[in-house]
């Protein structure tokens, strides 16, 4: 088992109610996308959960909590849930959710990379002095 399948059904069932999300094999785990951004996943059996830095830090004082060192560098707004911090549907459902809220205040990839890719098209333009002001 590379990672928890019935915790990864957890989550789709949290998130199918709240969000349009999408899903990416990622950290020998699955990751759910929220508008082209990371929300939560699964690796192994922990819960990552993507919060802002702030919040995270806050959230490391909660127990069955850790900070995420897939790297070996702890990730700022990242932070892994053991499995025993998940078992409730309740306390797996308020993590999910914290992490959506972060996700969906980011702005779309999806958006932003419409807007970079414009913003290219202008500045290798002949045009470029009209585009630029």
């Amino acid at each position: 088992m590379a990672y928890d399948l019935y915790l990864a059904d957890r989550i789709r069932a949290i998130l199918q109610r709240a969000a349009e999300f999408s899903e990416r094999k990622m950290f020998g785990g699955v990751a759910f996308m929220v508008n082209g951004h990371m929300c939560c996943g699964v690796v192994k059996t922990d819960l990552v959960i993507r919060l802002t830095p702030e919040e995270a830090a806050i959230a490391l004082h909660q127990p069955h909590t850790r900070p995420m060192d897939f790297t070996g560098k702890p990730l700022k707004s990242m932070i892994y849930v053991s499995a025993i911090g998940t078992d409730s549907d309740q306390t797996l459902e308020t993590w999910v959710e914290s992490a959506l809220r972060v996700a969906r205040s980011l702005p779309s990839k999806r958006a932003a990379r419409r807007g970079l890719a414009g913003a290219r098209a202008c500045i290798s333009s002949p045009l470029r002095a009209r585009c630029l002001g």
